[in-house]
Formats: C-alpha cells, sequence, structure tokens
C-alpha cells in the first residue's frame, strides 16, 4: 500500500491488503468491515429550514484474533501510514487481552456462498433544495389539514446511501449498496375551547423513493393523529382488552426481540431462558425474521460475521422455535448462529434483527376494535418499565377508550401493566395491517385482558 487509499482503488483489495499485514502481524484470525456513505438531512419548521446536516462517511474497522484473544479497532484515516498503525496497534491490544475460550471466526465452510441482489440501493439523488421543498410539503400538508393544527414542531427529510465491504481471513469477501429515505412532519394543535394542545407525528421509511409515501399524505395523517387526541380524560383502573396500534405492537415485538437476544439468553438476563421449544403465545402466532425480505429495511445478503442471512422462525404456531444468534452467543449456549450478526464498524459483531414480525391475520383495525365493549386502544407508549428478566411490564400510556366497539374519547396519563409471558399468552386477535416503517413491525393486536390504571 502506497498513499491514501480512494474507492476506485478497489476496497475489497485494501481488505485484503489489511488481512495479509494482520497475518504478517501474528494474527490467527482477521476479519475488514469497510463502510463509505453518504448522509443528507433537513429539518424545516414553519416553512423555515431550521437545520441541514451533510454528512460523508468513511470508516475501516478491523478485529484480529491471536489464538483466543482479540481486538477491535476503527478508522477513518485510510492512509498507508495510518493502516499500517492501526494493523500494529490493534495485534499489539490483542496480545494483551485475557483469553476467551468461545473467541474466533465462525467456521470457513459456514461463509456465505451466494449473496443475492435484495434491491436495497436506489440510485435517486435529491439535492438539498429538493428535500427542503419535500419537507416543507409536509409540514404544509399538516398545517392545512385541520384550523385547530397551529405550530409544529417540524418536519424532516433524511436521505441516505452508502456501501458495505466485508472481507475475512478464510477467504470471505462480500459487499452490497443500500439506500433509505424518510420523511417525517410533528405538527400541534390546540383546543380552541380549553387552549389544551397536543402533539402527535407521523413518518414514512422506504430503500426506495419512488415507494415513499407522498409528504401530503404523511402531514394528513400527521395532523389527523395530532387533532384525534384533543380532548383527552383520564379513566379509572380497571382490567380491561387492550388493542395495541401498528407501532405499539411493534414495540411488543421489540420486547421480544430482545429476550430471544443471545446475549440476553447467555447473561441470564431474558424471562425466555429455558423456554426453546416451549409454548410461547396461542397456535395463531407466529413472529419471523427475515433477513432475505427484498426490499427490507433490515435485509442484507450476509451478516456482520459473513455468514448467509436467512428467514428464521423464532415463533411458529405459538411454539418459541428459535433464538437470534450470531457466532459467539451461539457457542455459548451450545446451538449455532441464526445468521444474526450485527456489526458497527471498529466494534465486535453482537445479534440483532433483520426484518422481525408478527405475520398478520386476517382482521382489520376497525374489526378487532368492534368485538370491545369495554376496553383501550394504545397509540402512545411512554417510558421503559419493562424487567426482562422477570417480564413484568409497566409503561405509561395514551390512546382511545372503546365503548361498544367504537373509540369513543381520547385518554392519557394512564398506565398499562402486566407481564410479557403473559402478554403474549393473551393474544386474542392479530390484524391484517402489517406494513414495515423499520426492522421490527407488527399488525395490530388485541390482548385479551391487562391492568389500566388511571385516576
Amino acid at each position: 500500500m502506497s498513499g491514501a487509499i480512494t474507492p476506485t482503488d478497489g476496497y475489497r483489495q485494501l481488505a485484503s491488503d489489511i488481512l495479509a499485514m494482520a497475518k504478517r502481524g501474528g494474527a490467527t484470525e482477521a476479519d475488514v468491515v469497510i463502510v463509505d456513505g453518504e448522509n443528507l438531512s433537513v429539518q424545516v419548521r414553519l416553512a423555515a429550514v431550521d437545520r441541514l446536516s451533510k454528512a460523508r462517511e468513511k470508516r475501516l474497522g478491523l478485529r484480529v484474533f491471536m489464538g483466543k484473544r482479540s481486538a477491535s479497532t476503527s478508522t477513518s484515516d485510510f492512509s498507508s501510514n495510518s493502516l499500517h498503525q492501526l494493523v500494529e496497534q490493534t495485534c499489539t491490544l490483542a496480545r494483551a487481552v485475557v483469553e476467551d475460550q468461545v473467541s474466533g471466526l465462525p467456521a470457513a465452510e459456514e461463509m456465505a456462498k451466494e449473496q443475492p441482489d435484495l434491491d436495497l440501493h436506489d440510485t435517486t439523488r435529491l439535492d438539498t433544495d429538493q428535500q427542503i421543498e419535500l419537507a416543507r410539503r409536509a409540514e404544509s400538508a399538516a398545517m392545512a389539514a385541520d384550523a385547530r393544527i397551529t405550530n409544529s414542531e417540524g418536519a424532516d427529510f433524511d436521505s441516505s446511501s452508502g456501501r458495505i465491504v466485508l472481507a475475512n481471513s478464510h477467504g470471505f469477501v462480500g459487499e452490497y449498496r443500500s439506500s433509505s429515505f424518510s420523511l417525517s412532519v410533528s405538527p400541534i394543535a390546540v383546543d380552541p375551547a380549553t387552549g389544551a394542545m397536543q402533539r402527535d407525528a407521523w413518518y414514512g421509511v422506504q430503500r426506495k423513493f419512488t415507494k415513499l409515501e407522498s409528504p401530503e399524505a404523511i402531514g394528513a395523517e400527521a395532523a389527523k393523529r395530532a387533532v384525534r387526541r384533543l380532548g383527552a380524560k383520564k379513566v379509572g383502573t380497571k382490567r380491561v382488552p387492550v388493542v395495541f396500534d401498528q407501532e405499539m405492537a411493534a414495540s411488543l415485538m421489540g420486547n421480544l426481540c430482545g429476550a430471544v437476544s443471545g446475549y440476553s439468553l447467555y447473561k441470564g438476563a431474558s424471562f425466555l431462558i429455558g423456554q426453546l421449544g416451549k409454548p410461547l403465545a396461542p397456535d395463531y402466532v407466529t413472529i419471523y425474521d427475515d433477513g432475505r425480505m427484498v426490499g427490507g429495511l433490515g435485509s442484507r445478503p450476509f451478516d456482520g460475521e459473513g455468514l448467509a442471512t436467512r428467514k428464521n422462525a423464532v415463533v411458529e404456531r405459538g411454539t418459541l422455535t428459535s433464538y437470534l444468534l450470531d457466532a459467539y452467543s451461539g457457542k455459548k449456549l451450545g446451538l449455532p448462529s441464526t445468521g444474526n450478526a450485527s456489526r458497527s464498524v471498529g466494534e465486535s459483531p453482537s445479534v440483532g434483527p433483520t426484518n422481525f414480525y408478527l405475520a398478520p391475520g386476517s382482521r382489520s383495525a376497525d374489526d378487532i376494535i368492534g368485538t370491545i365493549k369495554d376496553g383501550l386502544y394504545v397509540t402512545e407508549l411512554i417510558g421503559f418499565g419493562i424487567n426482562m428478566v422477570t417480564g413484568d411490564y409497566s409503561r405509561g400510556a395514551s390512546g382511545f377508550w372503546i365503548e361498544n366497539g367504537e373509540l369513543a374519547y381520547p385518554v392519557e396519563e394512564i398506565t398499562i401493566a402486566g407481564n410479557l409471558k403473559q402478554m403474549f399468552r393473551d393474544i386474542e386477535m392479530i390484524g391484517s395491517d402489517l406494513i414495515f416503517r423499520g426492522r421490527i413491525a407488527s399488525p395490530t393486536i388485541k390482548i385479551s385482558e391487562m391492568t389500566v390504571a388511571g385516576s
């Protein structure tokens, strides 16, 4: 290597050179991850540009193993001298740490053999003025939707595009490109009778710009959500059915995702320890983690260790059938990796979901609400009152009270409580409205009974 390395020099060759240097430095195994990307973010508030940021990222992360000892480092300086120093320092650090008997790369034969095109990248490039205009249109649509929308916390448009290259000493080399586009707006509604204010928001996220909802649709939905919260009341304490809307149901899937993470399990910090192969929910509940979903926000052809991603049935017909594991946590638990290694540049892999979701049912959200005489429809959760060891669950909430199968009035300053193990057992209905706005998603769900604590 000589001089600075640029993309045209080839990141694959750069990775190969770094691995060869690590081997000469005494490394028994090593892997390299290179990220090259750009991000443009704008925020508009009341039609004026409130924030504008543009960043170009280029970073290289190196992990080396000296037998059962390992260390990870990173740099954004791709000059030859810097990279030589990085390799030397990483090898020195690895020699200094204690041994870990399950440390090491996955076996060479486990590396991904194929790297399919999952349609993760869009060549569309929006300039600053275009993104500002899109944010303005979303905010303008929200402000115009209802006379009670009198203020705004702003509208944000973000776009990103990047390339990831991963290589290791087993000879694996993989790369893929990805992109994302997101638009959000947060209007404020005022009750003309009382002066009380309510804020809400709505957003869209897609890999492809053309698939993103229009600014007008996002703005109108945000306004609708803010206005419908006006006149919120408190309710008394009682046990009733609880319906979680899509966003709040996704947060429950996030809790489950944390509980099935290999790191939580081997550290004894999950209520699902020892539950593999046992019933978790009714037999109409199936939950997947699918890293090969075409265009998925969490999709990728290989994981952070070079293993093939795949579609894992985490819960199948109510039974817990799989944890989420990388190579390290899998070895700790005596199980193979599920292809869920997640990687940040300069850090060792950890476990992360790809596209984690509850398979949809056949009922609309309105149909599910219509089955309830007296209950709660949750649209916002506040706080983090969850004990992942016991599954005890208590969170602040707001939403709407259900009376005789209809949303009667908005409610706030309440708490919902239960236990995650019981809550999953008590899933009574699953909606048909599954939409991905992140890596974790869910349709509307109805839980047969929880404690709602109010005034």
